[in-house]
């Protein structure tokens, strides 16, 4: 046993002095694609505290990367959890295998014995339900909230509207919130769709009373919001204030983004991989990759500097579990 853990650290210490060599061979083992997974994380995390000290890094799925092994059972990967600051889990309670129905209680049990391990060490766990039936969203927030966890009761997939129950919001409440710590509830509005502009989305957003806001830089897809817009969005109804996170994928490429390129459609970077059926114009990606972690952090013209430069308070990385592609 200790001879296999010998040669496992030796091969990934060559794969690590490798990350720009094209060469898959480098990659043949799961364990390397979880860890480049976790140093790209690190790396968006070290950049970005560099810049803002008090920027959150907060990962969506993929929790098994929180210990070494990607086991239950296994050791906290000390690096990886303290470089983020809370863990996003989509389905924990509601949606696992159908919207608007109980998680397994297998994988739910799975997935709570990950996010307890990173929840142990003081990250924030923020929650996302899948779910419409009224009786199943209130079962969601308790659930979550008996576990320690932050959640949201969200009634559609598309995450493209504020949702009319509960009224009011679970944990309502006036205070000026400033860290994750302090967060009693969120709200999770990437999707665009419904709002025919960008005040209409400030102005629905600062009617209600979330502690927490997760939205995308963009406003459909061309226009990015301000520094003065993301201000605005950070206050709550009732006089408090909320954090305000920008959702940012990882995992993918998609060809509605700024980054990509016309002739990427036609003969797309070695790099990018195959489309995903679900989700139509996103592409998975060799994240490992320099040119890719380029375009998302480590300079002025990245996805992360677009970010920080508009004021959120920090970014919510999706796609985490991309590894599962490759494996």
């Amino acid at each position: 046993m200790k001879k296999m853990f010998f040669i496992s650290a030796i091969l990934a210490i060559l794969v690590s002095c490798n990350n720009d060599d094209d060469d898959d061979d480098n990659y043949s083992s799961d364990t390397f694609y979880k860890q480049e997974m976790r140093d790209f994380v690190i790396g968006i995390s070290e950049y970005a505290k560099t810049s803002k000290a008090n920027f959150f890094i907060i990962p969506q799925n993929g929790i098994e990367l929180v210990t070494t092994t990607a086991e239950e059972d296994g050791p906290v990967h000390a690096a990886y959890v303290n470089a983020i600051d809370g863990h996003g889990q989509e389905d924990l309670f509601y949606g696992y295998v159908n919207d608007d129905q109980p998680t397994p209680e297998n994988d739910n049990s799975w997935l709570r014995a990950f996010l307890d391990k990173s929840k142990s060490v003081g990250n924030t766990i923020l929650v996302t339900d899948y779910c419409w039936t009224h009786s199943h969203m209130d079962d969601s927030y308790n659930l979550n909230n008996n576990a320690g966890y932050v959640s949201f009761a969200a009634d559609e997939r598309e995450l493209n509207n504020i949702p009319d129950y509960p009224v009011p919001v679970y944990k309502e409440n006036n205070a000026v919130v400033t860290s994750l710590s302090e967060v009693k509830n969120f709200l999770y509005l990437i999707n665009p769709e419904n709002f025919n502009s960008k005040t209409a989305i400030i102005d629905a957003v600062t009617s209600t009373n979330y502690d927490l806001l997760i939205m995308d830089l963009f406003f459909n897809e061309d226009s990015e919001f301000t520094a003065a817009e993301i201000n605005q969005l950070k206050n709550k109804a009732n006089g408090g204030k909320r954090l305000v996170i920008s959702y940012m994928s990882i995992g993918e490429a998609e060809d509605y983004r700024y980054y990509w390129q016309a002739s990427w459609s036609s003969n797309p970077p070695s790099w990018v991989e195959a489309g995903n059926p679900d989700w139509e114009g996103n592409y998975k990606v060799k994240y490992w990759e320099g040119e890719w972690q380029d375009i998302i952090y480590g300079n002025d013209n990245s996805y992360l500097k677009k970010i920080i430069d508009a004021n959120f308070d920090g970014v919510y990385l999706d796609i985490i579990d991309a590894f599962e592609f490759f494996e």
